[in-house]
C-alpha cells in the first residue's frame, strides 16, 4: 500500500523555496544528488511537531508559520550594517570568521597569518572543489532528523576548519553569524571543524543582528570531529534579534581520550532550538556541557542534548540553568544513552529553572537509557522562584529590588558560566547575561 503524506502549507512553501534556490546553491554532480536526497528525506518526515516525542515542546508546524526566501548575497550596504553590529561583539585576540546573511564575508574576517597546523576554507569552496571524502563528511549527519536534512539540502555557506595532529591553537576561532536586516530572509549555514590527534582549539559561535533586522530565520548546523587525545572548548552565544527564528544542530564525534567542554547561552530570538548529538567513539573521553537560557517576553528556547555512550570508561557532565520572566518558555531535554558495551560509564545531569513570573514556563525532561550494568549515572531537575528570604536579606541592606534580584540571578547561572575555561570568554558570557538583566528594567 502506498501512503502519501499530506503537506502542510509550510511544507509546500519549503518545497517551492528549494526548487527556486537549488540552481544558486554551491556544488554539482554528487553534491547536487546529496542535496536532493536530503530534501527528499526532509519531505518524508516533514516539519517536526508535538507528536514526535523529541519535539513535544517545540512544534515547528505551529511555531514556524512563515517560510522566508533564501537570503540574497549581501551587498555593500548589508556588509556596512554587519560591520557596525560586529563592533559590539569583537573578542580580543580571537580570529574572526564572519558570515553575513549566510555568506562568508572575507572583508570582515581574519584569515591571513594563519597559525601553523590550521587550515580554513569556506563551505562553498569545499562543495565546489570535488574533494569527495570531505563532501561526504559534510553530508554525514543522519537524515532521519528533519531539520538536519533540510539544512543539508539548503546549506549555502559556512566554514571548513581543520587543525592538524598535535597543533594547539593559541587564538580562539570566532564564527559570527550576522543578519544584516536588508530583507526578511532565511539563512542556511553549515560548518565543519576537524581536530587531529592531540590537537587543541577554542571555538566561539555568536548569532547577532544588525540594527533594523527583524523577522529572519537562521538554520545552522555544526559538524565536529575531535581526534584521539584532542581537546575542544566551545562557546555558543545566541543574541539574535527578538523577532528571529533560530534552529541550530551540532553533531559531535569524540575519539579516544578526547575532551569536549561546551557552553551555550540563549538570550535572543523569538523562537530557538539547539540540539546536539554527542557520540563517544573512543574510550576514556570526557564531555562537559553547560547551558543557560535567559528569557522574557514571549520567547521560546529549547535546548535538547543527546549523549551517546557507546564505549567503556567515558565521563559526561551536564549542567543547565534557565531564568524565565514574563510569558517566556524554556525547554531542556537531556537524554543519556548507555549502550551495552559502555561499561564503567560515569554520567550525570542536572537542570534547574528559575521562574520570575506566574506566567513563565519551564519544561525540563532529563532521561536515562541504560543497557549496561556497571555504570554510575544520575539526573535531577528542579523548578522554583527566587528565595524570598534572600531577597529580604539583600533589600534590608539597602539594595533596590531589581539589583537584589540581579545578584541572585547571577549567582544562579554562575555555576554554568564558570565552566568556561578561557577568562576572556567567561567574561563575555557574563557580559551577555548582564545585558539581559539590565534590559529587564
Amino acid at each position: 500500500m502506498n501512503v502519501a503524506l499530506a503537506k502542510t502549507e509550510t511544507g509546500r512553501a519549503l518545497s517551492d523555496s528549494f526548487a527556486v534556490a537549488r540552481d544558486r546553491l554551491p556544488g554539482a554532480g554528487k553534491v547536487a544528488d546529496r542535496r536532493r536526497q536530503a530534501f527528499e528525506a526532509f519531505e518524508r518526515a516533514g516539519l517536526p511537531h508535538r507528536r514526535i516525542e523529541d519535539w513535544k515542546y517545540t512544534d515547528l508546524r505551529a511555531l514556524m508559520r512563515e517560510v522566508l526566501p533564501l537570503a540574497p548575497a549581501p551587498d555593500a550596504a548589508a556588509l556596512g550594517r554587519a560591520a557596525a553590529a560586529l563592533k559590539l561583539h569583537v573578542i580580543e585576540g580571537a580570529r574572526r570568521l564572519v558570515l553575513v546573511d549566510g555568506v562568508f564575508a572575507p572583508k570582515l574576517s581574519e584569515t591571513a597569518n594563519s597559525e601553523q597546523g590550521l587550515a580554513i576554507r569556506t563551505l562553498r569552496e569545499a562543495l565546489e572543489t570535488g574533494d569527495a571524502a570531505l563532501q561526504a563528511q559534510l553530508f554525514a549527519p543522519d537524515h532521519s532528523d528533519a531539520v538536519v536534512a533540510l539544512n543539508g539540502a539548503m546549506m549555502t555557506d559556512g566554514l571548513v576548519i581543520e587543525v592538524a595532529d598535535g597543533a594547539v591553537l593559541a587564538r580562539p576561532l570566532h564564527i559570527v553569524h550576522i543578519a544584516s536586516g536588508a530583507v526578511p530572509a532565511a539563512m542556511f549555514t553549515r560548518s565543519l571543524l576537524r581536530l587531529g590527534k592531540a590537537a587543541g582549539a577554542t571555538l566561539v559561535e555568536s548569532y547577532i543582528s544588525a540594527d533594523g533586522a527583524k523577522a529572519y530565520q537562521v538554520h545552522d548546523a555544526l559538524v565536529l570531529s575531535i581526534g584521539d587525545g584532542a581537546r575542544l572548548d566551545h562557546v555558543r552565544l545566541v543574541e539574535d534579534g527578538r523577532e528571529a527564528f533560530n534552529v541550530s544542530s551540532s553533531v559531535v564525534r569524540l575519539g579516544a581520550h578526547a575532551h569536549f567542554n561546551t557552553f551555550g547561552m540563549t538570550s535572543g530570538s523569538s523562537v530557538s532550538r539547539y540540539q546536539a548529538v554527542i557520540a563517544f567513539a573512543g574510550e576514556g573521553s570526557k564531555v562537559e556541557t553547560n547551558g543557560v537560557n535567559l528569557l522574557n517576553g514571549r520567547q521560546h528556547a529549547d535546548t535538547t542534548l543527546f549523549m551517546d555512550h557507546a564505549v567503556p570508561n567515558c565521563v559526561s557532565r551536564e549542567i543547565f540553568r534557565a531564568v524565565v520572566d514574563d510569558r517566556g518558555h524554556s525547554v531542556f531535554q537531556g537524554r543519556i544513552i548507555v549502550r551495552p558495551d559502555a561499561q564503567k560509564t560515569d554520567a550525570k545531569m542536572m537542570t534547574r529553572a528559575l521562574l520570575l513570573s506566574d506566567e513563565a514556563e519551564a519544561d525540563n525532561k532529563p532521561e536515562l537509557e541504560i543497557f549496561a550494568d556497571d555504570v554510575t549515572c544520575g539526573h535531577g531537575a528542579a523548578t522554583g522562584a527566587l528565595d524570598e528570604s534572600l531577597l529580604f536579606y539583600l533589600r534590608a541592606r539597602g539594595l533596590p529590588e531589581k539589583e537584589a534580584q540581579a545578584l541572585l540571578i547571577q549567582a544562579f547561572v554562575g555555576e554554568a558560566i564558570e565552566s568556561i575555561v578561557n577568562d576572556g570568554l567567561r567574561e563575555l558570557a557574563m557580559s551577555a547575561a548582564q545585558r539581559w538583566l539590565e534590559a529587564r528594567g
